[in-house]
């Protein structure tokens, strides 16, 4: 998915994730706030190497269509292969996961910045301890909105390159969920998506280790005028006792489960 702002303004593609989706409007306000021009950003994905593949065409296709914009590649690819986006002529900053969600890295790309920024800004993910709570108030034309509530993923699945690209796992606490919820719902939002690389293990390193049902629970109750609650992926091992209650009980939490499947399909192939 790609934006098109007026003249001068940064040009956004979005590849992969429903995370992704929301960081994106997350950097669209601090690129703004920055006073970024004439860039381009590519959030690329890494779950594949079909994924990367097509974040290098993805790269190109956009140096072509906006000649002598600065092109700066982010997201998940970025983080786990910087070497291979910063061999590509086109590209002129390689944006760590942890960095892009950081002002003082949209600074460095402002106007007066240029000729003076390093290639490749990317820190080790695994040091981080906490992920971005970015309050943000849309996504464009669509009537769906997403919120980070958990990012990276303390398993090592051995087909997984997912938490080298997002680190350990952290949690947004829930005021600052339900803060960004009703800040949606507010300017017309019906549905809003709880999002995160590994959502069911959210709460475990927060005070009193909360559960996901916990945090729905909040949300529903705390922001009465949303009108549908949704959970991306969970891991159906790890959903807790609130959190069924809530599915059975709770009319406006959508019954729907798209449910991570690949670690038992592979440990049955195996068996």
């Amino acid at each position: 998915m790609t934006s098109s702002p007026g003249p001068g303004a940064p040009v956004f593609a979005t590849l992969g994730c429903r995370l992704n989706l929301w960081e994106t409007e997350a950097m669209k306000t601090l690129a703004a706030q920055a006073g970024v021009r004439d860039a381009v950003v590519v959030n690329t994905c890494a779950v594949t190497a079909e994924a990367v593949r097509k974040a290098r065409q993805e790269i190109r296709r956009l140096a072509r269509e906006h000649p002598g914009a600065r092109i700066v590649v982010t997201g998940c690819a970025a983080q786990t292969e910087p070497e291979t986006f910063a061999a590509m002529p086109e590209v002129s900053l390689v944006l760590g996961n942890a960095d892009k969600m950081r002002p003082e890295a949209w600074a460095r790309l402002a106007p007066d910045f240029i000729g003076r920024t390093e290639r490749v800004i990317v820190d080790d993910i695994m040091s981080v301890r906490e992920t971005a709570s970015h309050l943000i108030d849309g996504f464009g034309t669509r009537s769906r909105a997403y919120v980070q509530v958990q990012n990276g993923c303390d398993h090592r699945c051995t087909f997984c390159i997912i938490p080298f690209g997002r680190g350990n796992s952290r949690s947004v606490p829930a005021g600052a969920v339900v803060d960004q919820v009703a800040r949606l719902a507010d300017r017309g939002f019906a549905e809003v998506v709880l999002s995160g690389v590994d959502l069911t293990s959210w709460g475990a390193d927060l005070p009193g280790t909360p559960r996901l049902g916990d945090l729905v629970l909040k949300v529903l109750r705390h922001v009465p005028s949303l009108a549908r609650l949704r959970l991306s992926s969970i891991d159906s091992i790890e959903a807790d006792p609130k959190l069924m209650e809530a599915l059975a009980t709770e009319p406006r939490l959508m019954p729907h489960l798209h449910l991570s499947l690949q670690p038992g399909m592979i440990s049955r192939s195996s068996a």
